[in-house]
C-alpha cells in the first residue's frame, strides 16, 4: 500500500488504556505523533513500515522507546490498536489477533498474551498440561457451549482460554483484556443471567442485525462497536486523565440507549461511576441533532444541586460546543421552579426559608394550640412530602393523595385535622412573608398544570395565534432523577408534551440524599418497558466497590415506580488497593491525622485529593486544621469546589457528581453517621427511622464511591455501625 500524503487515524479503546499508562511526557508524545501522522505519514520521524507476515499490521515510530501497531482499513485509514515498548513491538506479533465480529459487526483486536501466561500456556499446549488437582474448582463457564459463546458475540480465538477459567479472580482477570463485548457476557453469566436473558439483554442491543461482512473493514471502523476517536481535541480529552474521556467514548449497549427512539418517558439507572451522566449528556447531543435548526431551547437539562447543573453545562460544552448548549436549558430543579414562579410576579417578595425553620414553625403552632395528636417532624414530612409534593390544592385531593413512602397510615378522620393544621401553618408562613423551596416547587407544579390545560384547550379548539400558549420544552432529559420531588415531577410533566421521547431519565435511588420518593406512574410518567441498567463501573476500583456497596447490606431501596432496585451485576473491572480504614481518639486527633497522610500525598496532582465529612462544622474545623498545617486546603460549597487546585474539603452532600484519585472520610463515628437525632424515629416512626438510615448509608455510599484509586476511611471513638469493623 502506497501512503502519499495526509491519512485517517483512529485510536482504539483499547489502545486508550495502554496510553494512560503512560508517563506524562510520553503521553504527550502520542498525543504529537497522531497529530503529525494525520499531517503526512510518510514523515521520515515516523518510521511508517508495513510488518511481515500480515498486510494489514503496520508500525511507526512514537518515541525512541514506544511503537505505534496501526491497523490497515484501507488507503490512508488507519486505526491505532497499541502502543508497546520498542523491545517488545516486533517480537510479540504473534500475541495479537484481530477479526470483525459477525455479530456487531465492530473491529475487535485481541491481545493474547494479555489474557495471562498461566491460562495461555495452557491453551497453547507449551507441554503437557498440568493435572488438575483432585480438589480444584470445575470451569466457571463449563454449562455453555462454543455455539452459545460464538451467538453471544464471543471471539473463537478465546474459547480455551474461557474453559480455563475456575475463579472469580481469573475471571476478572481475564474480562480486563479481552473485548469489551465477551467481558459483558462472561460477567453476566457468571452473575447467574441465562444464555437467552445474555442474548435479550448483552448481545441483542449492540447486534448490527443484516449480515455482516467480516472482510469490509472501512464498513466496520465506522460502526458503534467499534469504539474509536478521531481527532486531536478527542484524544486531548482522553489524555487529561479525567472524567472527560467518557465524554468522547459511549460503551455499544451505551450507545445504543442513546439513540434510541422510545414511545414515551424511558430511564436508564446504575451505580456510581457506570456512566448515567454521559449517557444523559449524549442523549441531549442526539436529541438536539433531530431538531431542524432555530435559536429556541427546546431541550431541558435539568437535576438537583446547584454544582451539578454548573457541571452538565461544561461537560455539554465539552461535548458538542457553544453550538449545542446555545439549544438546550440547563438549569437545576428549584431554579427552574422558581423562575417559574417568578412570572406570575405575586410571590417574589417572600422570604425562602430553610427546612429546618419550617419544622421550628410547625413546633411554634403545635404549642401555641397545644395540639399533640402528631410529633411536628411527622407533620412537616407530611404536608412536604405529601401535600406539596403532589401541589394538593383541596382536603378532598388529599383524601384521595396515595402517600408513597409514608409508612404510617391514616384515616379519614386523621387526614382532615392534618388539613386543617396545614391551612393554620400555611397561613401562619403567609403572615411571616416566608415559604420554603418545597412549597416554591408545589406552587410552579400548579402554574404548569395550568399552562398545560390551557395548551391542550387551544389544541382541541384549532387555535392558532400568537397568543396561542405551547409546552415550554419538546424534550426533557433528568439526571440525578433520585433527588427530585413529586412535585418537581408533577411541574417537569406539565412542561413536555406526551409523546414519542418525551421524557429521558437517569439515576441511581441507592445515592438518594434526600427525603424524596415518589412513584412516577402515578404522576404520569409511565417508563414500564422503557427501563435500563447499567452495571459496569468505569471509575472506581472493584476493592472500593465491594467495600462500598457493603455498606448498603440490609437496607432496601425503590426503584421510583413501585418496585425494588438493587445492584446485582454492579461491577468493576479496575483493580487496586483495599481501602484503609483509621479510628482514633478524638476528633482533634482525627483531623492531626488526616492533615499528616495529607502531607504524605502533597506530590499528587493539584485538586485529586479530597476530604468529606458529615457536617458543615466539621469541614469548617477540617479545613482551619489543615491551613494552620501549611495545607492549602479548598472548601466544596454548593457550586463546587471554590478552585480546581488544593485539597478539596466539604461535606458528603457536595461531592455528589465529583470524582477524586484519592478520598479520605472523616468523622464516620458513632452518633454522627447515622445522626443521633434519628433514634428517636425508632419507636415513634419505625418507617421514617429507617429511611433516614437508608439516606445516611446513601451518603456515605456517594462520598466513598467518589474515589477513583485510593479509599481512607477515619473515625475518632466508636466506629460508625455503618462500617462493621474495628480500626486498624
Amino acid at each position: 500500500m502506497t501512503v502519499d500524503s495526509g491519512a485517517t487515524l483512529r485510536i482504539l479503546e483499547r489502545a486508550d488504556k495502554e496510553i494512560l499508562k503512560l508517563s506524562r511526557a510520553d503521553k504527550g508524545a502520542v498525543y504529537e505523533f497522531q497529530h503529525k501522522f494525520r499531517r503526512n505519514p510518510n514523515h521520515p520521524g515516523l518510521h511508517l513500515k508495513q510488518l511481515k507476515g500480515d498486510t494489514r499490521l503496520w508500525s511507526a515510530r512514537v518515541t525512541q522507546d514506544y511503537r505505534a501497531l496501526l491497523l490497515s482499513i484501507q488507503d490512508q485509514d488507519f486505526l491505532l490498536v497499541s502502543v508497546r515498548h520498542r523491545k517488545n513491538a516486533y517480537d510479540d506479533l504473534e500475541r495479537y489477533t484481530y477479526r470483525i465480529n459477525g455479530v456487531t459487526g465492530g473491529i475487535e483486536v485481541i491481545d493474547l498474551a494479555a489474557i495471562g501466561d498461566s491460562i495461555l500456556g495452557r491453551v497453547a499446549g507449551d507441554g503437557a498440561e498440568p493435572e488438575q488437582a483432585a480438589d480444584a474448582a470445575p470451569p466457571l463457564f463449563a454449562h455453555v457451549t462454543d455455539e452459545q459463546f460464538e451467538e453471544l458475540g464471543v471471539a473463537p480465538a478465546l474459547f480455551p482460554a474461557i474453559a480455563k477459567v475456575t475463579t472469580e479472580e481469573e475471571l476478572l482477570e481475564l474480562a480486563d483484556c479481552v473485548p469489551q463485548l465477551t467481558a459483558d457476557v462472561l460477567l453476566a453469566l457468571y452473575d447467574g443471567k441465562t444464555f437467552d436473558e445474555v442474548m435479550e439483554q448483552i448481545t441483542a442491543p449492540v447486534a448490527v442485525g443484516n449480515p455482516v461482512d467480516t472482510e469490509d473493514y472501512a464498513a466496520a471502523v465506522v460502526r458503534p462497536a467499534t469504539q474509536v476517536t478521531t481527532d486531536d481535541a478527542a484524544l486531548q480529552a482522553v489524555l487529561a486523565e479525567s472524567f472527560a474521556r467518557w465524554q468522547v467514548y459511549l460503551h455499544p449497549t451505551q450507545r445504543t440507549l442513546v439513540e434510541k427512539n422510545y414511545n414515551g418517558p424511558a430511564r436508564v439507572s446504575g451505580g456510581p461511576g457506570t456512566g448515567k451522566t454521559i449517557v444523559a449528556l449524549h442523549r441531549v447531543k442526539h436529541l438536539a441533532e433531530q431538531l431542524p435548526e432555530g435559536r429556541d431551547k427546546p431541550i431541558l437539562l435539568t437535576t438537583f444541586n446547584r454544582n451539578l447543573a454548573a457541571d452538565l453545562r461544561t461537560r455539554l460544552l465539552a461535548l458538542g460546543g457553544e453550538q449545542l448548549a446555545r439549544r438546550v436549558d440547563i438549569v437545576n430543579i428549584d431554579k427552574l421552579a422558581s423562575r417559574v414562579v417568578a412570572e406570575g410576579n405575586d410571590d417574589t417578595k417572600r422570604r425562602i426559608v430553610g427546612n429546618d425553620r419550617a419544622l421550628e414553625e410547625w413546633r411554634s403552632l403545635l404549642l401555641e394550640l397545644d395540639d399533640q395528636r402528631f410529633p411536628p417532624e411527622f407533620l412537616a414530612a407530611e404536608w412536604a412530602q405529601v401535600i406539596l409534593g403532589q401541589a394538593l390544592t383541596s382536603r378532598t385531593e388529599y383524601f384521595r393523595a396515595r402517600r408513597t413512602g409514608r409508612g404510617r397510615s391514616l384515616k379519614r378522620d386523621e387526614r382532615d385535622h392534618i388539613w386543617q393544621l396545614v391551612e393554620r401553618f400555611t397561613q401562619r408562613l403567609d403572615e411571616q412573608g416566608m415559604w420554603t423551596m418545597r412549597q416554591v416547587a408545589a406552587a410552579a407544579a400548579r402554574r404548569e398544570l395550568d399552562r398545560a390545560a390551557r395548551v391542550e384547550h387551544a389544541a382541541a379548539n384549532g387555535e392558532n395565534s400568537l397568543s396561542t400558549p405551547e409546552y415550554r420544552y419538546r424534550h426533557i432529559v433528568v439526571d440525578e432523577a433520585q433527588d427530585l420531588s413529586a412535585a418537581h415531577w408533577t411541574m417537569l410533566r406539565a412542561m413536555v408534551a406526551k409523546g414519542p421521547n418525551d421524557i429521558f431519565i437517569t439515576g441511581d435511588p441507592h445515592q438518594r440524599l434526600y427525603d424524596n420518593y415518589v412513584t412516577l406512574s402515578s404522576l404520569g410518567i409511565n417508563i414500564r418497558g422503557r427501563s435500563a441498567k447499567l452495571t459496569l463501573s468505569y471509575r472506581t476500583t472493584r476493592q472500593i466497590l465491594r467495600w462500598s456497596m457493603g455498606m448498603l447490606t440490609g437496607e432496601t431501596y425503590d426503584d421510583l415506580d413501585g418496585g425494588e432496585d438493587d445492584l446485582t451485576g454492579y461491577r468493576s473491572l479496575l483493580n487496586g488497593r483495599d481501602p484503609v480504614a483509621h479510628g482514633l481518639s478524638t476528633w482533634a486527633e482525627e483531623r492531626r491525622w488526616v492533615a499528616q497522610q495529607i502531607k504524605q500525598w502533597q506530590d499528587d496532582d493539584a485538586g485529586s485529593i479530597a476530604i468529606a465529612v458529615p457536617t458543615r462544622q466539621m469541614a469548617d474545623e477540617m479545613i482551619r486544621d489543615l491551613t494552620d498545617a501549611g495545607i492549602d486546603a479548598v472548601q466544596v460549597g454548593p457550586d463546587g469546589p471554590a478552585r480546581g487546585d488544593g485539597f478539596h474539603v466539604g461535606t458528603m452532600h457536595r461531592f455528589k457528581g465529583l470524582e477524586y484519585q484519592r478520598m479520605i472520610l472523616s468523622g464516620v463515628a458513632d452518633g454522627i453517621l447515622p445522626r443521633q437525632a434519628i433514634r428517636h424515629f425508632q419507636d415513634s416512626d419505625p418507617k421514617r427511622y429507617q429511611q433516614e438510615r437508608a439516606r445516611e448509608r446513601s451518603l456515605l455510599f456517594v462520598a466513598a464511591t467518589r474515589a477513583r484509586d485510593e479509599l481512607v476511611v477515619t473515625w475518632h471513638g466508636k466506629a460508625s455501625e455503618f462500617l462493621n469493623q474495628e480500626g486498624d
